[in-house]
């Protein structure tokens, strides 16, 4: 998957992924505080920035793998700075990424307009949904709670990580650091990767 990357795609995603590993860790704590006021529905609010760096890899890089290994080395970092969740994360990270990447995939990585980009946060957020109905016992939530929940999870994943994820690495393509990505040659949702 990455044989056909450049060593400056692969560097720039990992050091995407440290970063917002540690931006993870930093918005469990802001969850777990606003939780304390309105309960666990209180991260739906916020989930999309657990999806964003999948988002903007791909955005940037533009090449089959960008959205999944990204939001994979993420996880792992958050896991190594001492997330309680555990390696058990490294998985959901994962899922994650896989949940953006199929959407991607979809548009056979030729389609990176805004609606994409939201969609593929969109991916995330049913992907991880799916991943923590099961795992975090959303069962015991009346239908009608699990079905709020989804739905906020969803528009955060399309605002917070698909319009976020845009608008950050839009401001980065503007300053210039960008040169010689996908990004920078491409015009309209078209890619000349």
């Amino acid at each position: 998957m990455l044989n056909s990357w450049k060593l400056k795609e692969i560097v720039l995603m990992s050091l995407f992924a440290v970063v917002f590993g540690i931006v993870y860790l930093l918005f469990v704590h802001v969850g777990n505080i606003w939780a304390g006021f309105i309960g666990p529905i209180a991260y739906e609010w916020i989930f999309g920035i657990w999806f964003i760096v999948s988002i903007i890899c791909m955005y940037i890089i533009r090449k089959p793998g960008a959205a999944v290994v990204s939001e994979t080395i993420a996880a792992a970092i958050e896991v190594l700075l001492g997330n309680a969740v555990g390696p058990r994360l490294i998985l959901s990270g994962l899922i994650q990424g896989l949940g953006a990447e199929a959407v991607f995939a979809a548009t056979r990585y030729k389609r990176f307009d805004l609606w994409v980009l939201m969609l593929a946060g969109v991916g995330s957020s049913v992907f991880s949904f799916v991943y923590g109905y099961f795992l975090g016992g959303f069962a015991v939530y009346s239908p009608g709670y699990v079905a709020l929940m989804l739905g906020i999870r969803i528009l955060s994943g399309a605002m917070i990580a698909g319009l976020g994820g845009k608008a950050l690495s839009d401001g980065l393509l503007a300053t210039g650091s960008l040169r010689g990505y996908a990004i920078s040659r491409s015009k309209k949702g078209e890619v000349r990767a």
